[in-house]
């Protein structure tokens, strides 16, 4: 169902440590439901504040929609027409705050908007605006109202703004600048916001700061993947012990099922809260998630028009499309469809014609197709149920709904009782504001609880963001003065954009030992492989190629690769020859299934 790529057969019977460490003590003051970036970041904020919180998530962490974004820290631009102001504010705010938190992954991204009239959609705009409903045949904004957006933009970024203010061409100087352009453009208006090239590693930095805070004696944070909700109660009784409530956890690794207590429950599955709140027993019907499909290309010749930038763009149909580099590769995107949660969250063929057809408008003479597409992706985003409502229009604003301990939920006209913990369920949210969204869903919770807040996380440095360098030279004098012998410039540049500053700590572990490089890819070792099995949760094999590295989103995975990786991770994860094969079809099935890679076996 949706996202949901953890299934397959069981990695081993072992008893992984991060589960050890809730049965162990099956209570907290808080657990936290879902490992996206919210839940995430919550968990840190949580932790910092000395709070006794527990996370668990059912598959692996940024598996869902935190994983299938577009990979954007944006301000927002587009929600100025929804009247979304306070959203576009904190947006802009919170985007600038990443620039200098988490520099290792969240960069500045110089974004040209090609503009084909002037004046178009100068009269339905204001219906728009008010309605959140296109009025008849959708019109792409002219220059005037892009002129005007821009400079509200603009105004909303003065406060600690760390970007260029916009700037408007002409036809003749655009083309200059982007000359494969489409020649019918009037004007071009270029902006910078940001983009996060590794959300998956920073979702797991954050996770990680608020692990150190509980091993530093802040608090006791426990956290946990492939760790889900069955239901809620324990043996029968859904109260606990000692008050709050009890709910059934299973390990989907092997299968094994125990009860765990808290006070208060935060509910952040995204698009998952209502069946969340079903599984305890108080269905909801908060959501209506939209489905946000994507595609990356191996196209030298479109990587070279977009010249480093994104273009962002209304498309004719009114969608706001975009293409931009990430490396040496080019990310399309993305649909906005009413999800349907029964069936998974693919990129079907005729999101590939649509992503197509969105380049020929505006690169007309740079041809496309299938056979460069290396990966696809798609997801559902946790936006709040919006009936008529066009999904382009439903706000990305966020709201936390909560329901008291022992009040009673209605489902289909029958009472169902509910449990003795606060449940607050978070209804919305996007990327860019995750720390302010996660100070918000902190500071409610810490009402709950009657503590008060210890620390600010609005200046604290991310995870391997602390001491990162802030210039290119910087950089390359970090890679020199960590280089030795058997690692070269490339690899130590690779463990920085992998990593951040917290590179050193591998760089420590990879010299503790013996080590070499992998056959099939010259970009891990099998020490750092070893490293992650140990230090970052890896249930499956399909984790290291999606999550814990960039291989499968840039259309690196081969045969060769998934024999090589699950041999190595069978020592630390316990696999035997069976559950190694059964971990390579498993990761076959994903990426096909999921993101149409296609990858031979070497295994019967």
């Amino acid at each position: 169902m949706g996202t949901n790529d953890s299934s397959g057969h069981p990695a081993s019977s072992r008893q992984r440590s991060s589960v050890q460490s809730l049965r162990r003590r099956p209570r907290a003051q808080v657990l936290i439901i879902g490992g996206g970036i919210n839940g995430v970041g919550t968990f840190r904020d949580l932790a910092l504040q000395g709070v006794d919180v527990a996370l668990v998530e059912r598959g692996d962490y940024c598996q869902g929609a935190s994983g299938a974004s577009s990979h954007m820290i944006h301000g927002g631009i587009r929600y100025l027409e929804n009247g979304e102001f306070r959203l576009v504010q904190e947006s802009v705010v919170e985007r600038n705050r990443l620039l200098r938190i988490a520099p290792h992954y969240v960069k500045p991204l110089q974004t040209t908007i090609p503009i084909f009239s002037t004046f178009s959609g100068v009269l339905s705009a204001p219906l728009r605006f008010l309605t959140h409903k296109q009025q008849g045949k959708p019109k792409e904004r002219g220059a005037f109202l892009i002129k005007l957006g821009l400079s509200m933009y603009d105004f909303f970024s003065r406060d600690g703004g760390t970007v260029p203010r916009h700037q408007f061409r002409g036809r003749t100087r655009a083309l200059a600048e982007l000359p494969r352009l489409h020649p019918g453009i009037k004007y071009a208006a270029t902006y910078f916001d940001a983009s996060v090239h590794n959300p998956e590693r920073l979702t797991l930095d954050v996770l990680q700061d608020g692990e150190k805070a509980g091993a530093s004696g802040h608090s006791d944070a426990r956290a946990s993947n492939y760790l889900s909700l069955l239901s809620m109660g324990g043996a029968g009784n859904p109260t606990g012990p000692t008050g709050g409530s009890t709910v059934q956890l299973r390990d989907e690794l092997t299968g094994e099922v125990f009860d765990f207590t808290a006070d208060v429950i935060v509910n952040t599955t995204g698009a998952w809260v209502d069946l969340t709140n079903q599984a305890m027993g108080a269905a909801s019907t908060f959501m209506g998630g939209t489905k946000g499909s994507h595609i990356v290309l191996d196209h030298p010749e479109l990587l070279e028009a977009c010249n480093g930038r994104e273009i962002f763009f209304e498309h004719t149909d009114g969608r706001i499309v975009l293409i931009y580099p990430m490396g040496d590769r080019v990310l399309v995107g993305t649909t906005d469809v009413d999800a349907d949660m029964a069936e998974d969250a693919v990129c079907t063929d005729a999101e590939i014609d649509y992503f197509f057809d969105l380049i020929g408008h505006v690169f007309p003479d740079v041809a496309v197709n299938r056979d460069q597409i290396v990966y696809t992706f798609a997801g559902v985003r946790p936006l709040p149920k919006h009936d008529a409502t066009q999904p382009g229009f439903v706000s990305r604003d966020y709201r936390i709904e909560r329901r008291a301990g022992g009040q009673e939920a209605v489902s289909g006209g029958q009472a169902m009782s509910a449990s003795g913990a606060v449940v607050l369920s978070l209804v919305g949210g996007k990327w860019t504001t995750f720390r302010a969204l996660a100070e918000h869903l902190t500071n409610d919770v810490l009402k709950e609880l009657g503590l008060e807040r210890k620390v600010s996380t609005a200046k604290l440095a991310i995870g391997g963001g602390a001491g990162f360098p802030d210039t290119d030279a910087g950089i390359q004098q970090w890679i020199k003065a960590h280089m030795s012998a058997g690692r070269d410039a490339d690899r130590i540049s690779g463990l920085l954009t992998r990593y951040g500053t917290r590179a050193e700590e591998v760089l420590h572990y990879l010299d503790a030992g013996p080590d070499r490089p992998l056959h099939s890819t010259r970009e891990l070792s099998v020490r750092e492989l070893e490293f992650m099995a140990r230090n970052e949760q890896v249930g499956h094999l399909v984790d290291i190629l999606i999550r814990r590295t960039s291989l499968a989103f840039r259309g690196l995975v081969t045969g060769e690769l998934l024999n090589e990786v699950a041999e190595v991770l069978a020592g630390p994860l316990g696999w035997d020859a069976a559950a190694k094969t059964a971990e390579i079809h498993h990761a076959q099935e994903v990426l096909e299934r999921f993101h149409g890679v296609q990858v031979h076996s070497l295994v019967a």
